[in-house]
């Protein structure tokens, strides 16, 4: 690694860590001197990043798909190399002046001359900059030009009009790949495809031609002959193998011809000629030694096409015929079996609409010695055109480069909260919320397994728009509670481009949002416990109800059918033990809410709170401390991780920090409010007698077990003067 002394570095602290600010270009020149141990991420993908896709294709060398450290220092020299003064890469402008091109340097002086050839093509010859609007756009650049440098050529970069005939249809017959300038066109590889193919044609035919008589025993008409033989072959060979059946033995003819009940089968049906039903039946009648009639008694399914053999190949091979016999069969097929047999060689299908004159005239004219030169000529503007491609990477540099820097070796724009870093896809509202820190995701499942190491909430959700795209996306939490968050729950995500999308929730990764959550967690807890035992003890007296009804009400109805009913039991006494038991729970309860009390009324006034803070603190306290240490490891490099990054830092999300990236809703500065809700819920005068039922049998309490209603009313519980005494009581005065 190079020394770091060669240039002094800047950092700033956030994220509990160390991140090298980039301020000047000569931080970008220095970018490959800075100790990788000191970069936030050595590596991140190429897509699901918001970031212009074309300028991580153009530092992606080896095009894997990833952004590696190595390719980012190259893309930086690279970009710092061509410029008189790289300070100009930290303003992110999407143009570059031609004058702050360096053409002392080879590679500068012939990117500067494309970039003045990019202007002249596009009528902006006395432009003093390019921007990336004049080199996206390569089809305009290289409209009116007829050789491009890749090695593609259209029709129209033809001189004369047989070539641009000839390369119209190669494009047709073999394909076309479209050029810079956007023009269909052909290369190397489909010129030497089309002609390979139109050899290999030829050559056929030429096979033919050399056994002609053999082959073409009909000359123009073998063809029609032997597609007409080979259409009825497997149902003519099945008729003469009947016919041998039958003559085989007798017996079994009736079942060759089929059966009266297959007969019967289609006869309720509406037949037709080209029916299933009646082409399964045998060609004709079957006979034992029968020749195969050609025009009459045939089944009417195949009737047409027994007919067009006769007159295609029985007629010119053995003459005018009414049947043919097995024999005269095999002698057909041997005529016309060197002719199927050089058929199944057939080369040149591609080019074969062309015909063989076409393809003989193509060969023996010199189109494909015309078709080299033009690509050839293509080729000698490939420098240039590289050079073109390359003033658009140095113009995108120009304007990305500082803010992928600002993304990868440090987290400027993450941490500062000024613009949005690249791995965020947009906010996501719900719950009263507005979520910053959102992922694009591609596997749900695999992320989430990663992700949970980060110690944050984290709410999956699936986005849709109404023209049907879908994305993933993975929510942090980072204010707030966790009481109204589940899977299920719907809100809307706005990605970078400001487009609205439907989301919801289907997944949560759970973890604490905040210290006031863990702080009232217990207390929330404690409340849905309450509330599931009160819904499960009415349950179960609704079922209880219910089921007494029903009985009751059928023995209502069975009450004329059932035996007399026997004299009412007499009333049961008052349970003594039950009271008993109601006393000593009262009483216990008493002496719970008394000492308690008893115990607060001891303490000096000024102690009160600090003893209902302590019981607060010791219930809430253990939460709050799990929850504390969990937020202390909050880290966003496993989110990123999941999604690809290789993230070289301790990233942390602390409770500040992470209250910045969830925002909760609260009202405008300046706005007013009304507190009358004229459809507020009554509040419940029980609660507040209830408190007031506890304090009078507090206080009650009190007086009894100090004496005071012994000694006011004679009632209770008496205590020795010495005892009801204050301790510090003044003495008597002599």
């Amino acid at each position: 690694m190079p020394d770091d002394a060669k240039h002094s570095w800047s950092f700033f602290r956030a994220g509990g860590f160390d991140q090298v600010r980039i301020d000047t270009g000569s931080d970008i020149v220095s970018i490959g001197d800075l100790d990788q141990k000191l970069w936030v991420a050595l590596a991140c993908p190429a897509r699901n990043v918001e970031f212009d896709l074309k300028t991580l294709d153009q530092i992606d060398a080896d095009r894997d798909g990833r952004i590696r450290a190595p390719e980012v220092i190259s893309a930086a020299r690279w970009a710092c190399s061509l410029l008189k003064n790289p300070d100009g890469l930290i303003e992110g402008r999407d143009s570059v002046d031609l004058d702050a091109i360096d053409d002392g340097t080879p590679d500068g002086k012939r990117i500067l001359s494309s970039a003045r050839h990019i202007l002249e093509s596009l009528g902006r010859k006395d432009a003093g900059a390019i921007s990336i609007a004049d080199t996206e756009d390569s089809a305009r650049i290289f409209a009116g030009t007829r050789f491009n440098g890749d090695g593609i050529v259209p029709a129209e970069a033809a001189d004369d009009e047989d070539t641009r005939k000839l390369i119209g249809e190669i494009v047709d017959l073999i394909g076309s790949v479209p050029d810079r300038g956007g023009k269909p066109g052909i290369d190397r590889e489909r010129a030497a495809r089309f002609f390979a193919e139109a050899k290999a044609f030829s050559d056929w035919h030429r096979a033919a031609e050399e056994r002609k008589a053999e082959v073409l025993p009909l000359g123009g008409g073998t063809a029609a002959a032997a597609a007409a033989r080979k259409e009825i072959a497997a149902k003519v060979e099945d008729y003469f193998v009947r016919c041998g059946l039958a003559a085989f033995d007798p017996h079994a003819a009736g079942a060759v011809n089929r059966s009266e009940a297959d007969y019967q089968a289609i006869a309720a049906k509406v037949l037709t000629g080209a029916g299933d039903d009646v082409a399964g039946f045998p060609l004709a009648r079957v006979e034992a030694g029968r020749p195969l009639p050609l025009r009459k008694g045939l089944n009417p399914a195949w009737a047409g096409k027994v007919a067009a053999f006769a007159d295609a190949a029985v007629k010119p091979l053995v003459g005018e015929r009414e049947s043919i016999t097995l024999e005269e069969w095999a002698m057909i097929g041997a005529k016309l079996g060197a002719f199927e047999e050089w058929q199944g060689k057939k080369a040149g299908a591609a080019i074969e609409k062309l015909g063989l004159g076409r393809v003989r005239a193509v060969l023996a004219g010199k189109g494909a010695e015309a078709i080299e030169a033009l690509i050839v000529k293509d080729l000698e503007k490939e420098p240039e055109a590289n050079a073109i491609a390359q003033v658009d990477k140095l113009v995108r540099l120009n304007r990305d480069l500082c803010r992928l820097l600002n993304n990868f070796v440090s987290f400027r724009d993450f941490y500062s909260r000024k613009d949005r870093a690249i791995f965020q896809s947009g906010t996501l509202y719900l719950d009263g919320r507005s979520c910053d820190l959102c992922v694009a995701v591609t596997d749900e499942a695999k992320h989430a397994s990663l992700a949970a190491l980060s110690k944050t909430y984290l709410a999956y959700c699936d986005c849709t728009r109404p023209s049907g795209e879908k994305m993933k996306i993975a929510a942090a939490f980072t204010s707030g509670d966790s009481d109204n968050l589940m899977p299920g729950r719907n809100g809307v995500f706005y990605d970078t481009k400001g487009r609205d999308w439907d989301a919801t929730i289907t997944r949560i990764v759970d973890n604490p949002i905040s210290i006031s959550q863990a702080f009232w967690a217990p207390y929330k807890k404690l409340i849905r416990m309450v509330e599931e035992q009160v819904a499960k003890r009415a349950s179960a007296a609704d079922a209880a109800a219910s089921g007494k009804l029903q009985a009751t009400a059928t023995s209502t109805v069975n009450a004329d059918k059932a035996a007399p009913a026997a004299a009412p039991a007499a009333p049961k006494k008052l349970d003594v033990g039950l009271l008993a038991a109601l006393g000593l729970v009262l009483t216990t309860l008493l002496a719970a809410i008394g000492a308690i009390f008893g115990a607060f009324a001891k303490l000096p006034a000024w102690q009160v709170p600090l003893a209902i803070a302590g019981i607060i603190l010791a219930i809430s306290l253990p939460s709050v401390i799990i929850s504390w240490l969990k937020l202390r490891q909050r880290n966003l490099g496993p989110i990123l991780d999941a999604n690809g990054w290789a993230i070289n830092a301790r990233a942390k999300i602390n409770v500040p920090f992470g209250g910045s990236l969830t925002r909760v809703a609260a009202l405008p500065p300046g706005a007013r409010r009304s507190r009358v809700d004229p459809y507020a819920e009554r509040k419940p005068v029980w609660p507040w007698l209830l408190l007031l039922l506890a304090v009078i049998l507090a206080a009650v309490y009190l007086l009894y077990d100090r004496g005071y209603l012994y000694r006011w009313t004679g009632w209770g519980k008496e205590v020795p003067a010495a005892i009801a005494e204050p301790a510090n009581a003044p003495a008597p005065a002599e």
